[in-house]
């Protein structure tokens, strides 16, 4: 019972989630106050659990490529066959944050047209300098000490990573990992505009309408939902 109430924060913000999802449709009065001169004020076009479940769906998928991708760089970078390559890969982590989302789902719908596809290339771009960076961390911080003692042990390299380094560094890595995850839940909004079924969908439909009512129904539902994925990491990262 203890363990249980211990999440009481993550299933707070995710009751808080699905309540607003499911009295939003039915928030005419309130959303007049703030948009009275709109005819509709209420965004119908899509149901709101769906584009939650599918805002989700595409983080998801960003980010498990972006943790394996970033993860594995990290350790190649931080085994004495691969510390050559170590300023490139913290070089180009370090460009993907810095190169706009918008540049590149412009530069990824030629190839990979409209929709889903190119908001997950966005988003691993722009996900991999935290976990990148992380992982680097916490892999070089291990104690050299820890290492020698575990190669005494007649422990292979392999061995090495998988029971002393990774276990080691863990905490560290989910603590990149949960910014990762966070920054791309509001990220996301941006794949609305090259046609992604995400949050964005009625924040694109406000700015378009100049519907106040709109935008803050999208902007409300991707704060819940990345209030309650972020305090799940950290209860997740107590635990560790």
């Amino acid at each position: 019972m203890s363990s249980l109430w211990a999440w009481w924060v993550p299933l707070a913000w995710l009751v808080a989630l699905l309540a607003m999802i499911q009295i939003m449709p039915d928030g005419e009065d309130i959303f007049r106050q703030i948009a009275p001169d709109n005819r509709s004020v209420i965004y119908r076009r899509d149901d709101f659990l769906t584009l939650v479940a599918n805002h989700m769906a595409i983080v998801g998928v960003a980010s498990l490529v972006a943790i394996t991708a970033g993860v594995g760089a990290a350790v190649v970078v931080t085994r004495s066959w691969g510390r050559d390559f170590l300023p490139l890969v913290a070089q180009l982590a370090s460009m993907g944050q810095t190169f706009p989302p918008v540049a590149v789902l412009a530069l990824s719908v030629p190839m990979l047209g409209f929709g889903t596809e190119p908001t997950i290339m966005a988003l691993v771009l722009y996900g991999l300098l935290p976990i990148v960076r992380n992982t680097l961390v916490g892999l070089q911080g291990i104690d050299a000490d820890v290492l020698e003692a575990a190669r005494g042990m007649g422990m292979s390299a392999i061995q090495i990573l998988w029971q002393v380094e990774l276990p080691l560094a863990f905490k560290v890595i989910v603590a990149g990992i949960r910014t990762s995850v966070t920054i791309n839940i509001a990220t996301a909004a941006i794949g609305s505009t090259i046609g992604a079924k995400t949050l964005g969908d009625p924040i694109i439909a406000g700015i378009i309408n100049g519907n106040t009512a709109y935008i803050l129904q999208g902007a409300i539902l991707i704060a819940l939902l990345a209030l309650c994925v972020d305090s799940s990491f950290e209860r997740f990262s107590r635990l560790l």
